[in-house]
């Protein structure tokens, strides 16, 4: 058995997190760092600065994915580690960003080792994962998976209007190139992230070992009733689309929170038309983000959520509809690299422990084509997604460790 612990450089790692956070920081707190905007072309060019330093080889893909590499005495087939540079609006500096610059501080204690690789291991800063400006539903990995289409870029916009083949033109990308961005050397994939959540915190436990990473359904859900004079119109003649948008979700909300453990259903983006004081409205367009880690669960919850939608536009004598933008399979991590991470866990001396991911990530399309694995640090309070995001430098650098310990187990 390789019992050889890798351990990191503490400050550089403390550093690089610092740093890199102040590239689309908001005055008032929080990143801001979108696909192709300004910050992002920064931070990707100072990450790409940082793999050169590293000693590592570094290149750029058509969608704008950054790569260094450290070749193995296999250089045909490599192990990849990383995560995303983008942030959400309003978001936290870890999340994703951490599990670049965790695999950057991974492979440069290996570049410094005095020995080969079999396997070439290479670190990812993705260009995209959140589909923050653009619905582009993990656009860095796809273009890798070779899943992203060739008009993609022309048809998805932002909110602004400016489509993604505009901004990639903008950062210096070819949009007609994505093609070529697709890989087939891929042999496995390890993903260190923020847990976003706080079963590590309340556990006491330093690191978490996913199994199992939940599925995802996203539906735009518009709620149609009657435009009236919120004066002149009794309210038991309304046909009021917030207030049977609220009972609709309210309903939905209470379903899925009494059905099992495992659910998790959010509204989190409203759009009242017309929008004003004394209007009653007509239509709210909002946004519904299911999750489950059973798959036959998770269409279950979305065809109830649809049947109760429907029964209460009937009894409000509104119009409900849905449309699906997303639908992403709950996939399972690789056994073989869930075990080489715990067993790191154990030789870097940090307690460790099996559980799923609410969240989605780069990893779980990733695992329905090669083996993949995640491993979680904590985060303070379960925050995330919000500028109190914050894991602490400690558990950053042991994840960052146990992440350096298996990769060698893997790839030496």
């Amino acid at each position: 058995m390789n019992d050889i612990r890798v351990d990191i450089d503490p400050a550089l790692l403390t550093h690089h997190v610092e740093r890199l956070g102040e590239l689309g920081e908001l005055p008032g707190g929080g990143m801001a760092r979108l696909q192709y905007d300004s910050s992002w072309a920064e931070a990707q060019d100072l990450v790409a600065t940082w793999m050169r330093e590293a000693g590592l080889r570094v290149r750029r893909d058509a969608v704008g994915n950054v790569f260094g590499r450290l070749p193995g005495t296999d250089d045909s087939r490599t192990i990849l580690t990383g995560s995303h540079i983008d942030t959400v609006p309003e978001g936290g500096k870890y999340d994703g960003a951490l599990g670049v610059l965790a695999g950057l501080a991974a492979l440069r204690a290996l570049a410094a080792r005095d020995e080969r690789p079999r396997i070439s291991l290479e670190v990812v800063s993705l260009c995209e994962e959140e589909s923050s400006r653009f619905q582009a539903n993990f656009f860095g990995s796809r273009a890798m998976l070779g899943l992203v289409g060739q008009e993609e870029p022309r048809t998805l916009k932002d909110a602004d209007g400016v489509t993604m083949a505009e901004a990639m033109v903008a950062v210096g990308l070819d949009p007609a190139a994505v093609a070529t961005a697709k890989r087939d050397d891929v042999a496995a994939f390890v993903e260190l992230h923020i847990e976003q959540g706080k079963v590590l915190e309340s556990a006491g436990v330093d690191v978490g070992v996913v199994e199992v990473i939940t599925g995802l359904i996203w539906e735009q859900v518009v709620v149609t009733g009657r435009q009236d004079h919120a004066g002149g119109t009794p309210m038991d003649d309304r046909l009021d689309a917030v207030q049977a948008a609220a009972e609709i979700t309210a309903e939905i909300t209470r379903h899925v929170a009494g059905a099992d453990g495992a659910g998790r259903v959010t509204f989190g983006r409203w759009d009242v038309r017309p929008g004003w004081p004394s209007i009653v409205p007509g239509e709210v367009v909002l946004s519904m983000d299911l999750r489950h880690t059973d798959p036959a669960d998770l269409r279950k919850r979305a065809t109830e959520a649809r049947e109760i939608a429907a029964a209460v536009a009937a009894r409000r004598g509104v119009e409900v509809t849905f449309e699906r933008l997303k639908d992403e399979t709950p996939t399972r991590m690789d056994p073989r690299l869930r075990q080489a991470l715990a067993d790191a866990a154990a030789v870097c001396g940090a307690t460790s422990m099996g559980l799923p991911s609410g969240a989605g990530h780069d990893s779980q399309l990733m695992g329905e084509h090669v083996p993949a694995a995640m491993l979680f640090v904590p985060s303070v309070e379960g925050r995330s997604h919000c500028k109190e995001e914050f894991t602490r430098p400690e558990d950053c650098v042991r994840g960052a460790t146990v992440l350096a310990t298996a990769l060698h187990r893997l790839a030496y």
